[in-house]
């Protein structure tokens, strides 16, 4: 029988060598049953709550042209944590009259999809809310629960501590003068690329990168932080199914938290 192989790591905290070795430990349960091994499909830091990885996506475009007999995964989990992927995956397979292996089940029938997409997707849920906790935890400290925000450098990235950059606060500083003095977003950014100034991540100025959204804190003119105030969870984040892709919908103000931060302060309340 002619097999192909799908393996996958999760995250940037799992080691590339997790893709050899489930491709390892797949082999050698293909050669126990006898089987070919005729295609290989992989995703290295691609989580499992979206079926729109690179590798997944060749492997469903695969299922139909007849090229294997056979998918071999060393966990059920690593198609995916969605009950309804793993589910459509099976489907399509048994429509195709392709069979679907795991090394720690056999051969995955009705039962294991339920069973263990269940729990597959029970740990999605439940490793969401321990890290939106973490991330409550970090915010109520005063520390930044997210990414590195404008004039601002990461002292250490696991526990969220920043400290002021001098050169890029200097560059707040002049935007909001600027701003207060009616310069509009759009000829700050054009006055400080002309200038060859960086922009956040190196990137060059734009009036959004300015302006931002109001409603969702973004923008250095609507970062709160630049006056010493962490305003947490002022949006949630939600895939579209249809395209993976991650949608921002702001929360309403109660549900934000926030805590004073004021050796992060840049300038002055405005």
């Amino acid at each position: 029988m002619r097999a192909a192989i799908y393996a996958r790591y999760s995250s940037e905290q799992q080691r590339e060598a997790s893709i050899a070795d489930q491709i390892e430990i797949c082999t050698r349960y293909a050669r126990r049953h006898g089987w070919t091994i005729v295609a290989t499909y992989t995703d290295s830091a691609a989580s499992g709550a979206s079926r729109f990885r690179p590798g997944y996506q060749r492997l469903l475009t695969d299922l139909d042209r007849g090229g294997f007999d056979a998918v071999l995964v060393e966990a059920l989990d690593r198609f995916g944590r969605k009950l309804a992927d793993i589910a459509d995956l099976h489907d399509r397979c048994a429509f195709a009259g392709i069979k679907l292996h795991a090394v720690n089940v056999g051969e995955i029938g009705a039962m294991h999809i339920g069973m263990l997409g269940t729990m597959a997707q029970l740990y999605l849920s439940d490793l969401r809310e321990k890290t939106w906790r973490g991330q409550l935890g970090r915010a109520l400290q005063g520390k930044l629960p997210g990414g590195k925000a404008y004039a601002y450098n990461i002292v250490t990235e696991t526990t969220g501590e920043r400290r002021i950059n001098d050169a890029e606060a200097a560059i707040v500083h002049r935007i909001f003068a600027e701003f207060a003095a009616g310069r509009s977003p759009r000829a700050i950014a054009k006055q400080l690329n002309a200038e060859n100034v960086p922009g956040p991540g190196g990137r060059p100025w734009g009036d959004t990168t300015i302006r931002g959204q109001a409603e969702r804190g973004t923008g250095i003119l609507n970062n709160a932080l630049y006056i010493g105030r962490l305003e947490w969870n002022r949006c949630s984040y939600v895939k579209d199914p249809r395209t993976g892709k991650r949608v921002a919908r702001p929360n309403p103000p109660e549900r934000w938290e926030t805590a004073e931060i004021p050796y992060l302060r840049i300038i002055g309340e405005v």
